[in-house]
C-alpha cells in the first residue's frame, strides 16, 4: 500500500491534468468543488448519486416540505420546518397529516410555490397515469415516498399527506422530497430531459450550465425566501472526481478550493500546504449488505457472526489515519438508538474460527461469498483499500470473499432491485455506505421485512419477527424519548442477529483551501454550502 501511495502521489498532477487548467486559481466568490462521484447528479428534483447528490444538487437548488437545520456542528441535524411552516396530525386518525405552506415563496423561474404545486410534484414521483410522471425521479424518490398512500389539496396554502399506515417518521422522509417548477415543466414541452438542462426548484442556487460527467456551475438564487440562506459566494463549481488522488492533485494545483474525502496518506502533506482538514461525528456507517436467500451462507447467523468478528477495525482505523472509529453495529455507542447490544462487535478471529466450524466450515471447505463493491462513490470512504484489507482478515479465519467491482450509480441501481434480481443471483452481499441521519432510512426500513426494496431499504430479505415488531413500534410513536428508547431496542435486535456486517464509522473528512471561510460542518452527511465564501 505504501508504494501504491507513493506512486499515487507522483501520478497525482497529471491524473489532474484532464480538468479545465481555466479553473487553476480561487477566485473570490467562486467555490470549487471535488465531488467523489462519478457523474454530475440529475438535476430534475430527485437527485441520483446518493446522499452526496442530495448535498449538491438536491438541498442546492430545491427545497422540500421540510429540512435539516444544517447551522451546528455541535449537536445531530435535526429536521425542521422549509416550505410547510407547520404540521400537525389528526388526533382521531394518525395516518393524516395537515401541513401548512409558507406564503411568498417563488421558483426559479418567478412562478408561485402553492398547494397546488406540492400535488404536482407528489404526482411526479407518484402517481404513474399523470403527465409528468417521470421514472428516473420516482426510482430515486422511492424510499422517500414509500410512507405516503395519498395527498390532496385543501386550500391554496395547506396539503393534506395520508400515510399507508401509522408513520411518526414522515417529516424525515419529506426532507428527501423536492419542489420542481410545473411552469418551468410546461414551458419547456413537458419534457425532463429538456428540463434538466433548465431547472427550476426554490432553493438557495441557481443551476446555470452543466455538461456530464464534467461540471455543473450553480449561482445564486438571490431571491431564495430564508433571507438567512442567501449564499456567501457568487457561483458554485461542481467538478465530479471519484478518484481520490486526482481530488488531492486538484487541491494543491489550485484547480478546486474543496474536495470530499481526500485519502488519509495524503492528509500530513495537506496540512504541510496549509489546508484546512476538517472532520466531525456524523450518523454514517461503513457495511457490507447481506443476502438472506437459500443460497447465501450468511443465512447462518454463525456465519455473520464470525464475519464480524474477523474483522481488525482498529487496524482498518489505521490504514484510514484516524478518519474512522470501529463500528460496535449500525449505529455508534453515543447516539440514543445505540441500545444494549449483547453481541459486542469486536476483533476476535479464534472465535470467528470456531463458529465458522461449528458451521460445518474448515480449512478444507471455506465459506465462498461474492460482494458487490464500488470504486469510489457517496460515503464509500477509500473502498477498493478497504475492502482488501477486509479481505486478507476473511481470508485468515477461512472466508474466501470475491468482488464484483462496478460504477456508484451502477451498484446503488444493483441495490434498488434487491438481492433476489437476477442481476444479482450469485451475490451474498453489497457493500453501499450507510446513512442513519433518520430512523427510517438508518433502521426501520433496512430491518424490516415489509422494507423489502423498492419501498424500502432491505435489499437482502432479513426477516425477524421481532424486528418487525420494533419497528411497526417506532413508527407508531410520536414522542421522542419513546421512540428512541424502541429504537435502541430494535438496534439491540439487528446487531443480535448480526443483521448486517459493520466495520467503520466514517468522521467524514473534507480539505479546503485556506481562504475558504465560513463552512459549519454539521452533524449530518448533508451540509449547508450557503454560508461559504471565498476571499
Amino acid at each position: 500500500m505504501r508504494l501504491l501511495s507513493a506512486a499515487s502521489l507522483t501520478a497525482m498532477t497529471i491524473m489532474a491534468a484532464r480538468y479545465d487548467t481555466a479553473w487553476a486559481q480561487s477566485k473570490p466568490g467562486v467555490l470549487r468543488v471535488a465531488m467523489t462521484a462519478g457523474d454530475i447528479p440529475l438535476t430534475t428534483g430527485q437527485p441520483s448519486q446518493g446522499g452526496e447528490g442530495i448535498r449538491f444538487m438536491g438541498i442546492t437548488l430545491y427545497d422540500g416540505l421540510t429540512r435539516w437545520d444544517l447551522s451546528k456542528s455541535d449537536k445531530a441535524a435535526v429536521i425542521i420546518p422549509a416550505l410547510a411552516e407547520s404540521w400537525v396530525v389528526n388526533p382521531t386518525d394518525q395516518k393524516i397529516w395537515t401541513f401548512t405552506l409558507r406564503k411568498g415563496v417563488k421558483f426559479h423561474d418567478g412562478s408561485e410555490f402553492n398547494a397546488d404545486a406540492v400535488v404536482w410534484n407528489f404526482d411526479k414521483i407518484l402517481k404513474k397515469d399523470s403527465p409528468q410522471f417521470d421514472q428516473a425521479q420516482a426510482n430515486q424518490a422511492a424510499s422517500y415516498s414509500a410512507p405516503i398512500a395519498s395527498w390532496r389539496k385543501i386550500d391554496d396554502w395547506t396539503v393534506e399527506v395520508t400515510t399507508k399506515r401509522v408513520d411518526a417518521v414522515l417529516p424525515y422522509n419529506l426532507a428527501g422530497l423536492f419542489m420542481s417548477s410545473p411552469r418551468r415543466w410546461e414551458e419547456l414541452d413537458k419534457d425532463w430531459a429538456k428540463f434538466a438542462e433548465k431547472p427550476s426548484g426554490t432553493g438557495p442556487w441557481m443551476l446555470e450550465s452543466f455538461k456530464p460527467r464534467e461540471r455543473a456551475e450553480l449561482i445564486r438564487n438571490p431571491n431564495h425566501w430564508d433571507k438567512t440562506r442567501i449564499t456567501k459566494s457568487d457561483r458554485l463549481v461542481l467538478l465530479p472526481m471519484p478518484d481520490a488522488n486526482t481530488r488531492v492533485a486538484a487541491l494543491l494545483s489550485g484547480q478546486v478550493d474543496w474536495i470530499e474525502a481526500p485519502p488519509p496518506d495524503a492528509v500530513p502533506r495537506l496540512k504541510q500546504q496549509k489546508m484546512q482538514i476538517v472532520t466531525n461525528i456524523y450518523p454514517h456507517v461503513w457495511p457490507y449488505q447481506l443476502s438472506f436467500l437459500d443460497d447465501s451462507p450468511f443465512k447462518d447467523i454463525r456465519v455473520r457472526k464470525a464475519a464480524n468478528l474477523a474483522i481488525d477495525r482498529e487496524g482498518i482505523v489505521k490504514m484510514l489515519g484516524g478518519l474512522a472509529v470501529p463500528a460496535k453495529g449500525m449505529i455508534d455507542d453515543k447516539h440514543p438508538w445505540y441500545g444494549k447490544p449483547n453481541f459486542q462487535i469486536n476483533y476476535d478471529p479464534e472465535a470467528a474460527k470456531a463458529l465458522l466450524k461449528e458451521a460445518g466450515y474448515g480449512p478444507d471447505k471455506p465459506v465462498k461469498v461474492k460482494m458487490i463493491i464500488s470504486p469510489a462513490g457517496s460515503g464509500q470512504m477509500q473502498p477498493l483499500p478497504m475492502n482488501e484489507f477486509t479481505k486478507e482478515n476473511f481470508k485468515d479465519v477461512g472466508i474466501d470473499m470475491e468482488f464484483e467491482v462496478m460504477d456508484w450509480e451502477a451498484l446503488r441501481t444493483r441495490r434498488r432491485l434487491g438481492a433476489d434480481a437476477p442481476e444479482n443471483k450469485g451475490r451474498h452481499g453489497i457493500n453501499n455506505s450507510w446513512a442513519y441521519w433518520d430512523p427510517d432510512i438508518g433502521l426501520i426500513a433496512a430491518a424490516g421485512s415489509f422494507a423489502r426494496v423498492p419501498i424500502g431499504f432491505n435489499w437482502g430479505d432479513y426477516k425477524d419477527a421481532k424486528a418487525d415488531e420494533l419497528a411497526l413500534k417506532a413508527k407508531a410513536t410520536f414522542d421522542p424519548a419513546e421512540q428512541n428508547k424502541i429504537l435502541g431496542e430494535l438496534h439491540t435486535r439487528i446487531v443480535d442477529e448480526a443483521m448486517w456486517i459493520w466495520v467503520v464509522h466514517d468522521l467524514n473528512p473534507r480539505a479546503m483551501r485556506p481562504n475558504v471561510k465560513g463552512f459549519v460542518q454539521a452533524q449530518s452527511w448533508f451540509q449547508d454550502l450557503t454560508s461559504v465564501s471565498v476571499e
